[in-house]
């Protein structure tokens, strides 16, 4: 218990050191963007440290798999250059059992990846959102520009600067037959979300059939539907990474500007892309076996860092493709992670046979 403990310690100080590194490094260039503005805003320091705060959950995500390449790394590299490594195995301890041992380090960053991206990400962002726009120095006027979703069957048009997303303008919904072909369009000059659906004011119905155009007009109608003022923050006033709460309501019937794959992907790539942490700790494992007093562990550290770059790009990629549509949104999240993790379990045993 006592060595699985001193293997642990190692690995996790080292990793939490890389990512607060990581963290500062993306926090600094993203303030790069920014600090000028906030000066501009005489927000001071103080508006610095507050925009930090809301933007780290994003950053944590990008952090990561970062933060546990180098730091296992940098674990692996003391103790097998201790000679630590050799005295383990030398007792009966197996490299599977090693990284045994830092595996609940990368776990670890897993269960935090998963917090900051799904629980704090969705409440920080429209925090933001509402604390940039609220010390926004006065400026011209000018009309919101509308945007078009969908909302299941229904194609929609509307327009809002209402931050809490429960009130709409200039709203046009587009009604369409299982073919595909337009059979109704409501427009109305604005909609209030409440019990039960979005209340249309004074909506202006127009029917396409057979038999021609008809047009009809009400005081009020109530738009039933999945959609909610949460999907209106997230269409006009989100961040472009989605949580799979959001990803999932899209795919459900709540508003959507992409396509449903893209969606899809999101919801896969929530659950894949925090096991990356894992994956960087499968694919550094091997330089725990490595002799450096030899050109043999510089090789086996190149190799490691090499492979988990080349994790992120290739993941990255496939994301891409799943997110257009171009492949399944199932291979597309899992592909990467699973070969590279295959690739680095095969490189440990034959390594340790």
């Amino acid at each position: 218990m006592k060595l699985g403990n001193y293997v642990l310690r190692q690995v996790a100080i080292r990793v939490l050191a890389a990512s607060i590194v990581i963290l500062a490094v993306l926090q600094i260039l993203d303030l790069l963007d920014v600090s000028q503005e906030i000066i501009q805003r005489d927000l001071g320091f103080g508006g610095i440290l507050h925009y930090t705060a809301l933007r780290l959950p994003r950053m944590v995500q990008q952090a990561a798999p970062l933060g546990v390449l180098a730091g296992a790394i940098f674990a692996f590299m003391k103790l097998a250059g201790d000679s630590e490594i050799a005295a383990m195995r030398a007792s009966g301890v197996s490299a599977y059992r090693i990284l045994g041992m830092a595996l609940p380090a990368a776990l670890a960053v897993v269960a935090i990846d998963l917090v900051a991206v799904e629980l704090v990400a969705p409440r920080t962002d429209p925090a933001l959102q509402t604390w940039w726009q609220d010390t926004a120095p006065p400026a011209p006027a000018t009309a919101p520009k509308p945007r078009a979703f969908r909302v299941g069957a229904d194609l929609a048009v509307a327009t809002t600067t209402d931050l809490t997303g429960r009130t709409l303008t200039a709203v046009s919904i587009y009604r369409r037959d299982p073919a595909g072909q337009l059979v109704e369009r409501i427009q109305a000059p604005s909609a209030v979300y409440g019990h039960g659906g979005w209340r249309l004011d004074a909506p202006h119905f127009t029917r396409f059939d057979a038999g021609g155009v008809r047009t009809s007009q009400a005081a009020a109608m109530t738009w039933a539907s999945a959609f909610e003022p949460v999907d209106v923050q997230s269409l006009f006033f989100g961040d472009q990474m989605l949580s799979a709460a959001t990803a999932s309501r899209a795919l459900a019937g709540g508003g959507a500007q992409r396509p449903p794959a893209y969606y899809a992907t999101r919801v896969q790539r929530t659950f894949s892309a925090p096991l990356g942490a894992v994956v960087m700790l499968l694919l550094t494992a091997p330089i725990a076996l490595a002799s450096f007093r030899s050109s043999r562990g510089a090789v086996f550290v190149v190799s490691s860092l090499g492979a988990g770059l080349l994790y992120l790009v290739v993941d990255g990629m496939l994301s891409a493709l799943g997110e257009s549509g171009a492949m399944a949104p199932f291979l597309a999240a899992w592909t990467a992670p699973l070969i590279f993790a295959a690739l680095g379990v095969t490189a440990l045993l034959r390594l340790e046979g």
